[in-house]
């Protein structure tokens, strides 16, 4: 969530709620065959726990935990496809 809270800030100047848990419920619901470039993506078992930012072509930029490098995931890819919970568009106008 650090990762998404510094993109968007930077490139659109909103500022996101700081946790996976607020993100879940900021902006506007998107399905899943909807997605646009910079929607957040969320994941987890029950309640999301994790989230990234969509990147096109069926992929997403995430950090997976403080101390990795940022990376680009599949979001068909066995993990991420059975963890995901839902997608979020943020409104930047």
């Amino acid at each position: 969530s650090g990762l998404i809270g510094y993109v968007f800030h930077s490139r659109t100047g909103v500022i996101p709620p700081r946790t996976v848990a607020q993100l879940s419920s900021f902006g506007e619901p998107v399905r899943a065959n909807e997605l646009r470039t910079g929607d957040l993506v969320m994941f987890g078992r029950g309640r999301p726990t994790h989230a990234g930012i969509y990147v096109g072509e069926g992929r997403f930029l995430h950090a997976p935990r403080t101390g990795r490098d940022v990376t680009v995931s599949a979001l068909d890819g066995g993990y991420w496809a059975k963890r995901f919970k839902q997608a979020r568009r943020i409104a930047t106008h």
